[in-house]
């Protein structure tokens, strides 16, 4: 099954306006076109009014969706700063007491090599008989 109904001819055109102007007569005809023009401009503003009450709807949606996000890139932002100078502290800690722990073994190991060495050298001191 086709429809054809859409693609009229100029004759086809040209019968169905005189069948619509003997119906409604040539007096009715103005009266007709100005009643679908003001409905077409009703129909209009109806749609116009019907976006814009989106927009603005969704508008509010959007500012609040970018201000909540904005909130919690601050939180994220204060969060990581505080674990960051956390972190930095306790590096400069570690770093300080590793070395504090570094100078007391290079200090024994000093120590300990003066003491091998007083020790190699009473050794190898002659004996006195």
């Amino acid at each position: 099954m086709q429809y054809t109904f859409l693609f009229l001819s100029g004759g086809e055109l040209v019968l169905i306006f005189l069948i619509f102007l003997l119906l409604f007569g040539s007096n009715k005809i103005p009266e007709l076109a100005k009643g679908l023009g003001k409905g077409l401009r009703e129909f209009k503003k109806a749609t116009d009014d019907i976006k814009r009450e989106i927009n603005d709807t969704t508008g509010g949606i959007a500012r609040e969706i970018t201000e909540s996000t904005n909130d919690i890139r601050k939180n994220i932002t204060d969060m990581t700063g505080d674990i960051t100078r956390d972190l930095n502290e306790t590096a400069g800690d570690v770093t300080r007491d590793l070395n504090e722990a570094a100078k007391d073994i290079t200090r024994n190991l000093n120590e300990t090599a003066g003491d091998i060495d007083k020790n190699i050298n009473e050794m190898n001191k002659p004996v006195n008989s």
